[in-house]
């Protein structure tokens, strides 16, 4: 199924269909908040703006709702979206009232007496247990405070919550702009990518990761393996890995995959060579060594020069990329060069490439050398993003799907 094809579009829709209309938007404004509750990444909010931005032109009432972390159904005043209303206020150069609640009395009554170019922001979804367990009377209460809902948050897509799934049960519903871009570029790669298509895989561990590595093996030419699940298969193919991180319930899986790459003439890369260290902590004793001669009482931290190397000439012959999860501890300075360094080789191939991230490591890894421009899509899905491309039925999606044939009054 192509999304794209049964979804409609907050894009497509005219003007005058949205004029004086309250609309609902499920944002994905959950961002990091540091100790003295300020927003430390906004990629997210800004990430959100093209969809507020065209229903203020269009002359709506605009009510966000959001979740952030995890209150467990509970009030927790550290997880309070006021700081997320200020932010979001900055970038959309706009005043952002934040409510206490999102449902209620006092909420209904304060929306009603909104005007079009207002914005309101509706508390944690989360305080409310209903929310998570998609209840039908809290979904409805939602419903209740607005005329049409949009969904453009991509993140939550892989959730069957009342304010992404139960909601469109109550009113017409449509795909905002980021969830339109995440939709297009995410099946692009699984439908139609431009070949060569490469995909490198890093993070911790394979174990999160079995279904995407399934996935990306049937639909991409090149699978470069980096960070720390790159052990796991260096050791399923014999070598000694010292302390390196191992999961060794997924050293089988590793060696399948690698045997049945062989077999068809599947590309997989692992590193060559690996930044090895004696403690995992910044001023550790380090130094470049083969996968061969990896000592015992040392630990791999990052690629290493060769494998730098390699994977960037995999990457420059490729028309379309596919990258999630750092390939060393890049949050530490010391062990941070191989995830820069594909970073900056993707980031410099620009418009002759097809390029999508995704995955919060990555992302913060582009963001922090200023590359964000030079990739065709920056995913915020995380989680969802993931499962998308593994080919799991989103049920955010599907809600929107059913409401293919909606009319506005």
């Amino acid at each position: 199924m192509e999304y794209r094809k049964s979804i409609l579009f907050l894009r497509d829709m005219k003007a005058e269909k949205l004029h004086n209309k309250k609309v609902l938007v499920r944002v994905d404004f959950n961002v990091p908040i540091d100790k003295d509750l300020q927003v430390t990444d906004d990629t997210r909010i800004r990430a959100a703006a093209d969809t507020i931005k065209f229903l203020l032109a269009s002359n709506c009432i605009v009510i966000l709702m959001s979740h952030l972390g995890r209150p467990k159904g509970k009030i927790v005043d550290k997880l309070r979206l006021d700081s997320v209303a200020k932010k979001t206020g900055e970038i959309l150069k706009t005043k952002v009232l934040k409510l206490d609640d999102c449902i209620g009395k006092e909420v209904k009554e304060t929306i009603s007496k909104s005007k079009p170019g207002d914005i309101v922001l509706l508390e944690n979804l989360r305080f409310h247990q209903e929310e998570e367990k998609n209840e039908t009377g809290f979904a409805r209460e939602l419903a209740s405070l607005a005329d049409i809902y949009v969904n453009d948050a991509f993140g939550t897509a892989h959730r069957a919550h009342a304010s992404t799934e139960g909601i469109t049960e109550y009113l017409p519903s449509f795909a905002g702009f980021l969830m339109e871009k995440e939709i297009k570029s995410l099946e692009k790669l699984t439908t139609y990518p431009d070949r060569p298509f490469v995909s490198i895989i890093g993070g911790a561990k394979v174990s999160g990761k079995i279904e995407i590595l399934e996935r990306l093996f049937e639909i991409c030419d090149v699978l470069l393996i980096g960070g720390g699940m790159a052990y796991t298969f260096l050791a399923a193919q014999g070598n000694e890995i010292g302390k390196s991180i191992l999961e060794i319930d997924h050293v089988e899986f590793a060696k399948n995959l690698i045997d049945r790459a062989k077999k068809i003439d599947k590309e997989i890369i692992l590193p060559l060579d690996t930044v090895v260290a004696d403690e995992f902590k910044e001023n550790a004793n380090s130094y470049n060594v083969s996968v061969n001669n990896i000592e015992k009482n040392m630990m791999g931290m990052d690629i290493g020069e060769k494998t730098v190397a390699l994977f960037k000439q995999k990457i420059n012959n490729a028309k379309t990329i596919f990258w999630n999860g750092p390939l060393g501890v890049f949050e530490m300075v010391k062990f941070s060069n191989g995830t820069y360094q594909i970073a900056e080789q993707i980031a410099s191939l620009g418009d002759d490439v097809f390029s999508v991230i995704g995955g919060g490591d990555s992302i913060a890894a582009i963001n922090k050398i200023g590359l964000a421009r030079g990739i065709s899509h920056i995913s915020t899905g995380g989680g969802a993003s993931l499962e998308f491309l593994a080919g799991k039925i989103l049920p955010g999606l599907e809600a929107l799907k059913r409401q293919k044939n909606q009319q506005i009054e």
